[in-house]
């Protein structure tokens, strides 16, 4: 039997609507990571400081660590499984494996969601405007400016 304090939610994700059982306040990392099984999505801090948990809501780059399920209730959200697949990855995703630019890999999925957002607003981006965008992502790797040069390549491969 359904605990009575758990509520159906709707959540649209990557283009597709979910029903999922949960508190409304749960973070939206667990309901994307746990119900709908998307572990693109990672948790790393828990407190808006890393980046690892950056997924789109509504084309906003948004930490889902701390979004409770409610606050994305009629809003799209995107996950880096949304901007691409392994047959077809986002420019973003080519350029850093072009670029060797990842190397254990924790923080990417995150990078390449606040990348695509950046490109998406700003197509054709300066150094400067890459390293401020993903200026709130922590990687322990020291890959930063491979990451940046990988950027930078996708969009002078137009991506968008």
């Amino acid at each position: 039997m359904p605990d009575p304090a758990l509520g159906a939610a709707y959540v649209l994700v990557n283009g597709a609507h979910h029903e999922v059982l949960t508190e409304p306040d749960t973070p939206l990392i667990y309901v994307l990571r746990n119900h709908l099984g998307l572990k693109g999505t990672r948790y790393g801090c828990g407190a808006t400081t890393c980046g690892a948990c950056l997924v789109l809501v509504d084309d906003r780059p948004t930490y889902s660590c701390d979004t409770p399920l409610w606050a994305v209730d009629g809003k799209a959200t995107t996950t880096v499984e949304g901007l691409g697949s392994a047959a077809a990855p986002h420019p973003v995703a080519r350029a850093l494996l072009a670029e060797q630019a990842a190397q254990c890999g924790y923080c990417i999925s995150g990078i390449v969601v606040a990348a695509a957002a950046l490109l998406a607003r700003q197509p054709d981006p300066s150094e400067a405007e890459v390293r401020e965008a993903l200026d709130g992502h922590l990687c322990r790797c020291g890959a930063h400016n491979r990451i940046v040069r990988a950027v930078l390549a996708a969009a002078r491969e137009g991506a968008r």
